[in-house]
């Protein structure tokens, strides 16, 4: 009776086991060759997958989830990734893509409940959460690394210093008994240092990268134009800059006489050093620094000032000078007191025509592409919240239908911010108009054309956003760039830092397959 009752639970534990491992099938995903490669190397090691937006990164995390929940059937997969709205393409990726249910892919936000949280990782095959929630379920001993098989970080540049990131990573290579990390990033970063800093913290054993003219992707990519609209400051915009610059200048000097510095301009990198050694300085004793502190900050502020008549407009730069006002630092009351100052910002309040030449070419991009295509979708990017309202505000006059993508912080919540994106793509609007979080890794496939409102220096944003168009059909990226200005300074930046990337990653990869040779051929001895 006993062996009966034994081989009776023997049984249906194996059929368990085999719908277990028949449930967690890709249903009609076809990997491209590339994929089908990179999920070679996946298979076998620790990978960093760098590749352009748009072509398929999430799918070689649902091909790998897949083969490691074969090779262990008991175990989970978790994915990481930096917003709601990108958790739920992923949940919406697996669902669409494998045969499994909704009570097998939980998503789950640092809002439910810690106790319903536990559950949900206990009852799921896949999990899809923030790093931040992890973190805090590890911390918090809700949740076991042990029987997980595959942790997927989205997003890697991320995974710097002691980010969630980096603590997940290190718990989880610690405690799974079958431990496979896949991290994923369209760019992380120009700098040899980053990459390797990103490499150490996920425990990163291999590099698999793809650009679109390698010779394995170039065939599913769509055509991509990329213009550079250049203006010119008008006259009124000059005059309120030189009067900035003038007191810009004169603050310098005065810096490079206080402290011996040979150097004639400083950017806002220059300034933020400077400010950190005399910090150091005072906390040594050295008193003298406090003046030099006070003159940085002026210069920091000013600095800001000139951007935002050069790049963004007088509206944005009237709503800073209203700020200073109000700042009781003792920076903004001597930038206050200067009678250049006092006249820029009489100038500037009395202003009539307060729009940016910018303003006005990216209204005649926008009604150009929608008299050409009319079922057009396009995404403008802008660094600064009140310039997102002032195209908002220009656009909506228009009579056009523009929509806002904006942060939680400036007022639209995660769950909004997925039902803007859902609208967007479906026609509810025809302009996204978004601050950084539009950036990064969202599926928006039908957009058609991608507008810079101004460059920015960082590579890693500057692929990003030009990922957001060329993904399905052909689109173009336009940059809207003010002569002698910091978008052109910002734009040659990025550029440079993109090629440094490249080189690096490739240096990257050589050197972890040599120590990997080396110590194949350590171990033969």
């Amino acid at each position: 009776m006993t062996i009966c009752i034994y081989k009776y639970f023997y049984i249906q534990n194996l059929i368990s086991l085999e719908k277990l491992i028949v449930k967690m099938i890709i249903k009609d995903l076809i990997p491209r060759d590339y994929q089908k490669n990179i999920l070679e190397t996946c298979k076998l090691k620790n990978t960093l997958v760098v590749m352009p937006t748009g072509i398929g990164k999430t799918a070689i995390a649902i091909l790998l989830a897949e083969a490691r929940l074969k090779k262990y059937p008991d175990s989970k997969v978790i994915i990481c990734s930096p917003t709601k709205p990108l958790c739920s393409q992923h949940v919406k990726s697996f669902l669409k893509e494998t045969n499994l249910g909704e009570d097998e892919v939980q998503w789950y936000t640092g809002a439910t409940k810690g106790s319903s949280r536990g559950s949900l990782f206990d009852e799921a095959k896949i999990i899809v959460a923030t790093p931040q929630t992890i973190q805090s379920d590890i911390e918090n001993k809700r949740i076991s690394m042990e029987n997980v098989s595959l942790l997927c970080i989205d997003e890697a540049h991320r995974s710097r210093m002691k980010y969630a990131n980096t603590i997940i990573a290190k718990n989880y290579n610690e405690n799974s008994k079958c431990p496979r990390i896949l991290a994923l990033t369209a760019s992380p970063g120009s700098s040899k240092e980053k990459i390797d800093e990103i490499c150490n913290n996920l425990f990163i054993e291999d590099i698999e990268i793809r650009t679109e003219l390698d010779d394995d992707v170039s065939p599913y990519m769509q055509e991509k134009g990329i213009e550079y609209v250049k203006v010119d400051l008008p006259k009124d915009f000059l005059n309120i800059k030189y009067l900035i610059k003038d007191y810009k200048m004169e603050k310098m000097e005065e810096l490079k006489s206080k402290f011996s510095i040979n150097k004639n301009n400083f950017n806002k990198r220059d300034l933020l050093t400077l400010q950190f050694s005399l910090r150091k300085a005072i906390n040594r004793g050295n008193k003298g620094a406090f003046w030099g502190i006070s003159l940085v900050a002026q210069l920091l502020k000013i600095c800001y000032a000139q951007e935002l008549i050069e790049t963004q407009g007088i509206k944005q730069l009237n709503d800073y000078w209203t700020k200073l006002k109000f700042e009781e630092t003792k920076a903004a009351k001597k930038i206050l007191e200067s009678p250049k100052i006092q006249k820029a910002m009489q100038l500037s309040f009395k202003f009539k025509e307060d729009k940016h030449p910018k303003m006005h070419k990216l209204l005649e991009l926008v009604n150009q592409q929608l008299k050409e295509k009319p079922e057009s979708r396009i995404i403008v990017f802008a660094n600064y919240r009140n310039t997102v309202n002032e195209i908002y505000d220009l656009l909506k006059k228009e009579k056009l239908k523009p929509t806002m993508l904006i942060g939680q912080k400036e007022g639209l919540s995660q769950k909004e911010q997925v039902k803007t994106i859902k609208d967007f793509s479906e026609g509810v609007y025809n302009v996204l108009i978004g601050t950084s979080i539009s950036e990064e890794g969202l599926d928006i496939a039908t957009a058609n054309l991608a507008v810079f409102y101004e460059p920015v220096a960082s590579e890693i944003r500057t692929i990003q956003r030009s990922g957001r168009v060329g993904r399905t059909f052909p689109g173009r990226v336009v940059y809207l760039i003010t002569k002698d200005t910091k978008d052109e300074s910002s734009y040659w930046s990025s550029k440079n830092k993109v090629k440094k990337m490249n080189f690096a990653l490739q240096n990257i990869k050589t050197n972890l397959a040599q120590k990997q040779r080396d110590q194949l051929k350590l171990n033969q001895f």
